[in-house]
């Protein structure tokens, strides 16, 4: 959201005699689980055609859920939310990466799948057909969703105040 308008519905609020912290924590604690929310619906699997060994586990999707901080933090005159993912790979499948040809042991294909071989047997040549893995972008579509419902949260409390 823009901080001008922003800043015109916070003083809004204020001129009602709202409590606009307490107000503000709300607002930031419902966008933020909204856009959790809305990151987990984007992150695989979710019915996306998905390669490779161990992309169907969900935990990349679990993480965001686990990581994030949806309760608000008082910090100096803000209020603090956090979307965040600390698997490994996150930052890969969102943003997208390049793709060099390389040998991966304890992987084969078998029956047109690839599959883990964790007793080390195995190995094939990966990346010869893709030179980048474009991304996927899940927490800017979180991001995105967090603008939209504050946007309309604080709307919907000017409104209710000036009724």
């Amino acid at each position: 959201m823009a901080g001008d308008a922003l800043k015109k519905r916070l003083e809004a609020l204020r001129k009602a005699g709202a409590d606009v912290p307490a107000i503000c924590a709300a607002v930031a604690r419902g966008a933020t689980i909204a856009a959790v929310n809305v990151t987990v619906n984007a992150t695989p699997p979710n019915g996306a055609e998905i390669k490779g060994v161990n992309t169907r586990s969900g935990n990349m999707a679990r993480h965001w859920v686990a990581d994030s901080i949806t309760t608000p933090k008082k910090v100096g005159h803000h209020y603090q939310t956090a979307l965040k993912n600390n698997m490994q790979y996150a930052s890969y499948v969102n943003d997208g990466h390049r793709m060099d040809k390389h040998f991966t042991v304890h992987v084969a294909i078998e029956g047109g799948d690839l599959v883990g071989k964790p007793d080390g047997t195995g190995g094939l040549v990966v990346g010869t057909k893709t030179s980048y893995i474009p991304g996927l972008y899940m927490k800017e579509k979180g991001m995105t969703e967090y603008s939209r419902v504050v946007r309309f949260e604080l709307d919907k409390a000017v409104r209710g105040r000036f009724k």
